[in-house]
């Protein structure tokens, strides 16, 4: 299972003061040479953290795998089509949102994921579509020829009770199982840390976690260096504990 660092929130403290520094493009870097196997970032409408040349300067200088989030708006697609990431990932989005929801509804938006995939394809990008573990999901998923989904987690990180984790963690095997035998490849996240995922490890064909929040809140404290290993350390095979935060 490979590490994907979503840096969106280095940006967001940059935006905070409207400021050169942090830059993404060093982060970027940092997790990399800490054994990040991808930088994934999430190019908003409202470019609330990642602007445009953040993301020009990524795919220049990113040295694993470039992972571009986006909506389907007209405009941010233009955008993903001049810059040619290696990988996309389609996701809703809704400007009053902290953070994105909920998976795409692959099944109500069906023709537009089909055609958005398309033309990212032909462009040279492999596209992943951000659902929620549901089998109807999973199956348009398919029919709209994605290459990868990415299994939306946050009902399995904001779980309560055992119980609740149980049934949360059943429905991304199941969906993991289902894309599989669909011919998909499969991703997951959002709301990972380091006190919920290495149970991620029960999840079946999962290749790749992309994880933020917890990473850069992490390395505000001890430096994204060591942030990055600790999570590599809990997804590496067989680890079975978290770490002391």
């Amino acid at each position: 299972m490979k590490l994907g660092v979503n840096i969106d929130h280095i940006a967001t403290l940059r935006q905070a003061r409207q400021a050169a520094v942090p830059d993404p493009v060093v982060a970027a870097a940092l997790a990399e040479m800490a054994g990040a196997a991808g930088i994934t970032v999430h190019l908003r409408e409202d470019r609330r953290h990642i602007q445009d040349a953040d993301v020009i300067r990524l795919r220049q200088s990113v040295r694993t795998k470039l992972n571009l989030e986006m909506s389907m708006a007209p405009a941010i697609v233009e955008r993903a089509l001049e810059v040619a990431p290696p990988c996309a990932c389609l996701v809703p989005e809704r400007r009053q949102e902290l953070t994105t929801e909920g998976g795409l509804d692959v099944c109500a938006a069906f023709d537009d994921v089909t055609r958005v995939t398309g033309v990212l394809q032909a462009n040279g990008t492999l596209v992943s579509l951000f659902i929620d573990p549901d089998l109807a999901q999973v199956d348009a998923a398919a029919n709209a020829k994605a290459t990868f989904i990415e299994l939306h987690t946050g009902a399995f990180a904001a779980a309560l009770t055992e119980d609740q984790l149980r049934r949360e963690l059943d429905k991304l095997v199941r969906a993991a199982r289902h894309a599989h035998a669909r011919g998909l490849r499969v991703n997951a996240g959002h709301g990972l840390d380091y006190h919920n995922v290495h149970l991620i490890h029960q999840v079946p064909h999962v290749e790749e976690l992309n994880i933020g929040h917890a990473i850069v809140a992490r390395a505000v404290l001890v430096g994204l260096d060591r942030a990055v290993r600790d999570m590599l350390a809990l997804i590496a095979p067989h680890s079975q504990s978290p770490l002391n935060p």
